[in-house]
């Protein structure tokens, strides 16, 4: 049996008091408590394909990416149909793993738990797994915007105290810097693909065809030209759509916010807890 126990987040005045769900040394969202051993058990199969990210890295944009390489999908018709309703989250209460079990192939599920919790059939190459990474500076202002309106999250804290709890792995889904490092791990393994945020913005070419070759379609060069043109357009409409905070996808976000004093101490943080990893992040674009 796992160890489950419940952890307060400490209450200091001006920060959101909510119950955790802690596991195995890792906090995870409440709704978490007891299916983390049916999730360990969810039976994958060779043709589903996984999206998993650490929150706010990105997943939506990818999804949309994803969609339209896996399915050869017109986009169009994708502007029709809200992508984020057909791809469900593993662990999430809705629409639940039994209806995720019973979906019809070729499954896309999403999910934002760390590599070790995932379904064990994942570990042991079973399906294709894309995980996406994002610099964590721009990651820590859109995870606190997000918290910032979410009425159930009700953060009413400074950025600078989320940000502290971020870099004390003090919030849900635990420790970015873990999150990140354990999926590196194993970016060489034949059902992973390890991909980065700011890549999309930078080599978006690149990025599709690395998904076309991991996912086994194939397109011809004129198909394949206009697959990277549509999701051009994608990128565009969700990184400069009027209706979001200005610019909330764009690479280089947190220059806007964070402080000189708080960004010496991310970088130390940062340090740290990365030393060793060969892992890089483009910060800027």
């Amino acid at each position: 049996m796992m160890a489950e126990s419940e952890a307060e987040t400490p209450s200091t005045p001006g920060e959101f008091e909510s119950k955790y769900f802690e596991f195995n040394g890792v906090r995870l969202p409440p709704f978490c408590r007891g299916k983390m051993e049916e999730i360990a058990d969810f039976p994958a199969r060779e043709n589903d394909i996984w999206i998993v990210t650490y929150p706010k890295s990105g997943t939506s944009l990818l999804q949309e990416v994803v969609y339209l390489v896996s399915q050869g999908a017109d986009p169009d018709e994708i502007g029709l149909m809200n992508i984020d309703e057909q791809l469900p989250v593993l662990e999430y209460p809705q629409p639940g793993l039994d209806i995720i079990k019973e979906l019809t192939s070729p499954r896309l599920i999403k999910s934002h738990l760390p590599y070790r919790f995932l379904p064990a059939d994942l570990h042991n190459g079973e399906s294709k797994v894309i995980y996406m990474a994002r610099n964590p500076k721009d990651l820590v202002v859109s995870y606190y915007q997000f918290h910032r309106s979410l009425r159930t999250m009700s953060y009413r804290g400074t950025f600078q105290e989320f940000c502290r709890r971020f870099m004390n792995d003090k919030l849900g889904y635990g420790s970015w810097f873990e999150h990140v490092q354990e999926f590196w791990e194993h970016h060489m393994d034949s059902n992973v693909l390890f991909l980065k945020y700011e890549d999309m913005h930078k080599d978006l070419a690149t990025m599709v065809e690395q998904l076309v070759r991991f996912l086994g379609v194939s397109y011809d060069k004129a198909q394949l030209e206009s697959m990277i043109e549509h999701c051009h357009q994608l990128i565009d409409q969700c990184c400069n759509a009027d209706a979001l905070p200005v610019g909330r996808g764009r690479v280089g976000l947190w220059k806007d916010i964070f402080t000189v004093s708080m960004n010496e101490r991310f970088d130390f943080v940062y340090k740290q807890k990365m030393g060793k990893s060969d892992l890089t992040f483009d910060f800027s674009l």
